[in-house]
């Protein structure tokens, strides 16, 4: 198989690993096939094995390929794995993880922010915030997410609002009266939100690797609302057999996925698990994500990306709704993103947890 790779644009393993994956949700690897021999391929490309192992390990993490002892990678991906026999394992079977101590947000350094951005923007802060959100915040998240996410979205597409519970309610005021499906079990607050609402809603069982195959497929719902990364309380991140198996679910004309992506930048893979939005090329993925886990619970700041075809429908419904996030915090978290502390931040928890998993 010939690639071509920009040796310029790097990290590499990221390009060849994207390029493998593509061709293995198209189909030009099939499943149980063999993949190119990690020599073999890194002579073609002309790049070192450590290259191709690092794209190959990712692929192994997120569940596209296996590895086997001496015989080389096989493509365990299908997208007909979707919609088959309900799995052996049910959610009695799975334990709920316990919670995890990771290092904490530098106090210091929030300080130090907080410092700046008072003598930096004093006047700036007395004013109103746009009500979706200061454009300096919904930039900063917007280049973020391309950097990290691989999500390509304008700034006129973000919402920020004062945590996740406000912001189902703004997606329950955006979708109406439609019924939603949520995992059973889940963070608890979903269900009471929807249930204050009194909306329709249905309980999807869990499976070892996301939402039970059979329950999805009988759903009558037009709305599924998903933690693909370690939902809580049962620690179950989606396969991407599972991820794809959501986006072909939600291809019906009408249906939406809600993606709340809560805490997965905490991942241990050496790089962020790819979101249902990125991966889908359906534009109606509403992603959801916090400050909470990555600084702190304090800080009562949530956003969500909403996909294209809503844009103009929320500014006509919602878009009089005053943004509930005082204009100091918002411009302490552009502050954060912007000069990288939150970025390094994120990665020295990510390498905690791995240097953690391994001495266990």
């Amino acid at each position: 198989m010939k690639y071509s790779i920009d040796t310029n644009l790097r990290p590499i393993y990221l390009q060849i690993y994207k390029l493998i994956r593509q061709d293995i949700i198209d189909g030009v690897y099939p499943y149980k096939s063999k993949l190119t021999s990690k020599r073999l391929l890194s002579d073609e490309l002309g790049v070192s094995t450590i290259t191709v192992e690092h794209a190959y390990a990712l692929l192994c993490d997120e569940g596209y390929i296996e590895s086997r002892q001496r015989s080389g990678f096989f493509v365990i991906f299908r997208k007909s794995d979707g919609f088959q026999a309900p799995s052996e394992y049910h959610t009695k079977h799975i334990a709920t993880h316990s919670s995890h101590s990771y290092p904490d947000f530098p106090f210091s350094v929030l300080a130090k922010t907080m410092r700046k951005v008072l003598s930096d923007n004093a006047k700036l802060l007395l004013e109103k915030s746009p009500n979706a959100g200061l454009f300096e915040l919904r930039e900063a998240i917007s280049r973020y997410l391309i950097r990290n996410r691989g999500m390509n979205v304008e700034c006129n597409q973000i919402i920020v609002g004062s945590g996740a519970e406000y912001l189902y309610g703004l997606i329950i005021a955006l979708l109406g009266r439609k019924t939603f499906a949520i995992e059973s079990p889940s963070y608890k607050k979903i269900e009471q939100v929807y249930s204050a609402a009194e909306l329709n809603y249905e309980l999807l069982s869990l499976s070892h690797d996301g939402i039970d195959s059979t329950a999805l497929a009988n759903s009558k719902a037009d709305v599924l609302h998903t933690t693909p990364y370690r939902s809580f309380p049962t620690g179950i991140t989606a396969s991407a057999n599972k991820r794809h198996e959501y986006i072909s679910w939600a291809s019906k004309k009408g249906r939406f996925i809600i993606e709340d992506d809560f805490e997965s930048e905490f991942s241990i893979s050496s790089k962020p698990e790819d979101t249902l939005f990125a991966l889908s090329g359906s534009d109606n993925v509403i992603y959801l994500n916090t400050f909470s886990k990555t600084i702190s619970p304090a800080l009562r700041v949530g956003y969500m990306v909403l996909p294209k075809c809503l844009v103009n429908e929320f500014e006509k419904k919602l878009g009089f709704y005053s943004c509930t996030v005082p204009t100091f915090e918002q411009f302490v978290l552009c502050e954060l993103i912007n000069n990288g502390d939150f970025e390094r931040h994120v990665n020295r928890v990510r390498r905690y947890k791995r240097k953690t998993l391994i001495s266990k």
